[in-house]
């Protein structure tokens, strides 16, 4: 795995070892970047990589000019990876490992503009995810979700894409503000 485009384009990312992560192939992340920058969404970003595995996502935005990312996982082998891949990579001084639970953790970020999230495929529990994200989230920001099945329309949230790429559908979504805007009541004025 290399890190495709930025600052580090081309340097060597490596995966845990053992079978319990699964990392985004360099094309998909490619993709994903892609459109994350013609959204205008990494320049200086505040990013979480949620489920983080080797780092590889949130190193890719470190790499296209995020400002810092916050990388949670909770499995040994895959926080060693993200700890050597950082430090190997020189982007320490803007990356927080966090050693836990996803859900436990997500609740204390503030101000996050993009949060790259990517669970084990059998994961199911996305309503009590994106409703721990919301918190978290600036304005405007963006949550990338990676499954192995289309996640669809989440209730209070916007899908800006969807797109299914091998066995892996990745989607982009935005908190629903249309729910919280006040409503017209249908009054005459003078």
């Amino acid at each position: 795995m290399r890190v495709v485009a930025g600052a580090l384009r081309g340097r060597a990312i490596k995966a845990p070892d053992g079978d319990s992560t699964r990392p985004t192939t360099d094309r998909t992340r490619e993709a994903v970047f892609n459109s994350l920058v013609s959204m205008g969404v990494i320049d200086d970003a505040v990013v979480l990589d949620l489920y983080a595995g080797s780092g590889a996502m949130g190193i890719e935005a470190l790499s296209r000019g995020a400002r810092r990312c916050t990388f949670i996982e909770r499995d040994r082998r895959a926080l060693d990876a993200v700890r050597g891949n950082v430090t190997q990579l020189g982007v320490g001084d803007r990356s927080v490992v966090v050693a836990g639970d996803v859900l436990v953790n997500v609740v204390a970020q503030r101000g996050v503009d993009l949060v790259l999230v990517d669970p084990p495929y059998e994961f199911t529990d996305w309503d009590a995810l994106l409703s721990a994200i919301s918190v978290s989230l600036a304005p405007d920001a963006v949550v990338v979700a990676e499954s192995g099945r289309d996640l669809g329309s989440p209730a209070g949230w916007t899908v800006v894409r969807s797109k299914r790429y091998g066995r892996t559908w990745v989607s982009f979504f935005q908190v629903d503000t249309r729910a919280s805007e006040p409503r017209e009541t249908g009054t005459v004025g003078d």
